[in-house]
């Protein structure tokens, strides 16, 4: 390999945030890096759009670049690509790790052109051969995985949520923070009118240890009642597969899958979710796998610690009142 193709041992984080809280799967991304560089050496930086109070929360990285200026201070694809590009070529790391959540997809795109750097998205593991940067990235939904080699000065690579360990350092102390200037770069020919957030429904599913999950087995929005009961008597959140929520029978933050949100809690009740692969993916970690579906061929068996074709109408019932004795 070429002096040239040697990839930078610096490492610059995509941090998001949600106006009051740093985003969870920033310090996943952090947690990643600091893997990665643990033997070369190198720098774990994060960049922000905004947020300025929340910077004191991301000391554990060696340098925080924060873009404190109002043409990022709504989120808008066009405006942040350009102040994050900005960063990305004035810092120049090896490798620039995102989310892929809609903001990190919109700019690992953008970013790939406008840099130039090779993009592998989807990525659920990150490791080293040599100088090159290793990237395992989920493809054809999931159903299979490639190895990708990082042969480039350069890199961006989109993180799955909820792939790799991070949590907030309690520790950490403030951060050397470099406020970035945007002067020059020229206007953006979009910007946000107005932000609406999707209603939660005050549900975090991501941070749940134990989740009771419910798919198209249910058989209708009425039969709803008995699972949340179970979930109520468990103190746990209701979860549910995609074709619940395009049913409206819960709303989307409840959504378990590649189209929802990724979930590892340390225990996993499904009744009546056959198991599609887009499912699968966002749950196959949990510590604990509990499956009830009648189907004894239903693919959520394949992942699943323990299963039963009871029919979930006679079992759902005596599992809700022996917890509640």
């Amino acid at each position: 390999m070429g002096e040239e193709n040697v990839m930078s041992d610096d490492i610059l984080v995509i941090a998001e945030h949600d106006g009051s809280n740093v985003v969870d799967v920033t310090f996943e991304m952090l947690s990643a890096a600091r893997e990665l560089a643990k033997d070369s050496g190198g720098k774990v930086l994060a960049a922000m759009a905004g947020g300025a109070a929340l910077a004191g929360s991301l000391g554990a990285f060696d340098r925080v670049y924060l873009i404190d200026d109002p043409a990022v201070s709504n989120y808008s694809p066009e405006a942040f690509e350009k102040a994050f590009t900005h960063v990305v070529r004035d810092v120049d790391p090896g490798l620039v790790l995102t989310s892929t959540s809609t903001m990190g997809l919109d700019l690992a795109g953008g970013l790939s052109v406008a840099w130039p750097a090779p993009l592998v998205s989807y990525v659920v593991g990150l490791g080293r051969e040599g100088d090159d940067v290793v990237a395992t990235s989920q493809i054809y939904g999931g159903k299979l995985l490639a190895e990708v080699v990082v042969d480039s000065p350069h890199a961006i690579c989109a993180l799955i949520a909820g792939s790799f360990s991070g949590q907030p350092s309690p520790e950490a102390g403030s951060p050397d923070v470099e406020t970035v200037s945007l002067e020059g770069i020229g206007p953006s020919r979009t910007s946000a009118l107005a932000v609406h957030e999707p209603d939660s429904g005050g549900v975090d599913i991501t941070a749940a240890d134990i989740l009771v999950s419910v798919g198209r087995g249910i058989g209708s929005k009425e039969n709803l009642e008995i699972i949340e009961e179970l979930a109520e008597a468990l103190g746990a959140p209701l979860a549910a597969s995609r074709p619940v929520t395009d049913q409206g029978w819960l709303s989307k933050p409840h959504q378990v899958g590649k189209s929802g949100k990724k979930v590892k809690p340390r225990a996993y009740l499904a009744f009546g979710i056959s198991g599609a692969p887009e499912h699968l993916e966002g749950m196959r970690d949990s510590e604990l796998i509990i499956a009830c579906n009648t189907d004894p061929d239903a693919p959520i068996f394949d992942v699943a610690h323990y299963g039963t074709t009871v029919d979930l109408f006679d079992l759902v019932p005596e599992l809700t009142e022996c917890i509640q004795a």
